[in-house]
């Protein structure tokens, strides 16, 4: 009995398909525990959550799609974490019940069980590919949408999920611990939130996702990020810390050994690339500038005004034209059917990692429009609309400082939804009293304590009324040098007490 017992696992271990079957088998057993086990059920559930949450009310409703991909890269990290403790444990599992001996009467050796360990990552890589698509989709199908994501961006948070699944399993077959996996956990969250802020370098790409986030949306094809050389890295990362724990479990195939080389042959291809592609080339820099200087827009008419936009931003321009509709249509004079040129204009200069505001226009009739929309961006575009009728230009709207200043943010103001909720979003310190800076897609505007008394008055005052009379005074209310309490007499309302002043 003893003699059949000896020689079974070596015919056993000899039968190459049996023994794939068995790696199947088990792999489909550990994933399904896998999926069903507390941590990584309670971090998809938190994912989930957390998607349909943020995915709410994110950009206002007026997503970028090559900022949406790189949003999805960051909360896979937290399933990645749970999967990596499952996938520890689990290779640990027989060690720590004292079944490891039951094993040798089995066609599965340690590498083989660690092949099926490995496969059995799969199954919560896809799910989690799942919920960064329907992320992705969720953003994608807003009607404000616009812009295009990059599919290697988008594989980042799945291939994280897989990366840290296998040094999960990588870990078990280094350290006989079950301390080792939490340890591990504790030490990447100290590192990610230790990390200090900055602009990233190529050591930065070596982590599993690099966020970059610019507060100006930029065109597609000005964010530089070597997104298609870092997916290479982190897949060929993967294949090598998978392979390398079957190796270390036992497993001498040639196959094992060319795994492990051509994991590190494509870890390290992607690392020098990627390394290499975070300088900005001199071909994307000239571009960048282009973009800022004479970019390359797409120009229609919409009722005698023209709005020029680039490429990915074209599904926009009826919204532009109904604010610039709403601002025209309460002004007097030769303004309410003065043609305007809207055009959009952005900073790349900086890349993702520049915050730089463009300078103010000084052709008359000339309105910037930047490319984020919605929320806060709509008051200050119609500011920049307003300004450009009051006073003939960009640069000459930003140095009002006398009564015109009250024409110009009613106009911008009174026709929204929530007027007053609208005067505090576009100004800096979210007030409706006092002075304030005003901000709009150029150089900021200046309010001064009366002008916001006036305005406010206004604004709690009935549109028609008040329509009539700024259409009838139209002329002394935009003559340059009137003073903030004729302004408030000719539109029916208390002068402010304090003259104005140009003061900051």
């Amino acid at each position: 009995m003893s003699a059949v017992l000896e020689d079974a696992p070596a015919v056993c271990e000899t039968g190459e398909r049996g023994g794939t079957r068995a790696v199947l088998a088990l792999a489909r057993f550990e994933a399904r525990r896998l999926l069903t086990s507390i941590p990584v059920v309670l971090a998809f559930a938190v994912y989930v959550a957390w998607i349909v949450w943020h995915t709410q009310n994110s950009w206002d409703g007026y997503p970028a799609l090559q900022d949406v991909d790189r949003e999805t890269q960051t909360m896979p990290t937290l399933v990645g974490l749970a999967v990596l403790l499952y996938a520890n444990s689990a290779v640990l599992r027989s060690g720590r019940r004292g079944t490891e001996s039951h094993f040798a009467t089995l066609v599965m050796p340690p590498w083989r069980r660690t092949v099926a360990h490995v496969l059995s990552l799969v199954p919560a890589a896809l799910l989690t590919a799942v919920c960064v698509a329907g992320q992705f989709a969720r953003e994608a199908f807003k009607p404000g949408a616009v812009g295009h994501g990059s599919p290697a961006e988008l594989a980042v948070g799945p291939l994280s999920v897989l990366l840290f699944g296998a040094a999960g399993v990588l870990l078990g077959r280094l350290v006989r611990s079950a301390l080792a996996a939490p340890l591990l956990v504790v030490l990447l969250f100290t590192a990610a939130f230790s990390a200090a802020p900055g602009v990233p370098d190529a050591t930065s790409w070596l982590a599993p996702f690099v966020v970059e986030q610019s507060s100006p949306t930029l065109p597609s094809d000005l964010l530089g990020r070597p997104a298609a050389w870092h997916a290479l890295y982190l897949a060929g990362v993967v294949l090598c810390v998978a392979f390398a724990a079957v190796l270390l479990a036992g497993g001498r195939a040639p196959t094992v050994r060319v795994g492990v080389v051509l994991g590190l042959a494509l870890a390290v291809t992607g690392g020098v690339l990627q390394a290499g592609g975070v300088e900005a080339s001199p071909e994307l820099t000239a571009a960048r500038e282009r973009a800022l200087v004479r970019p390359e827009l797409t120009c229609v008419k919409r009722d005698g005004s023209t709005y020029c936009a680039f490429p990915e931003w074209e599904p926009r321009i009826d919204t532009w034209a109904g604010t610039v509709d709403e601002v025209r249509s309460l002004a007097g004079g030769s303004a309410h059917e003065r043609p305007l040129v809207v055009r959009q204009r952005v900073d790349a200069t900086f890349g993702l990692t520049g915050d730089a505001a463009v300078h103010p226009s000084t052709e008359a009739d000339r309105v910037t429009v930047g490319t984020v929309w919605g929320g806060n961006r709509v008051p200050e575009f119609s500011s920049a609309v307003a300004a450009v009728l009051v006073a003939g230009s960009e640069e000459a709207g930003g140095e009002l400082c006398d009564g015109r200043m009250v024409t110009l943010m009613w106009l911008s103001l009174s026709w929204q939804d929530d007027p007053m909720n609208a005067l505090s979003r576009v100004r800096v310190d979210d007030s409706v009293e006092g002075s304030a800076t005003v901000l709009s897609p150029t150089n900021p505007m200046t309010m001064t304590e009366g002008q916001t008394d006036v305005v406010r008055h206004l604004l709690e005052k009935p549109l028609p009324g008040t329509g009539d009379r700024v259409k009838a005074h139209w002329a002394e209310l935009t003559e340059p040098g009137v003073t903030t309490a004729r302004a408030a007499e000719l539109l029916g309302v208390a002068a402010p007490e304090k003259a104005d002043s140009c003061e900051r």
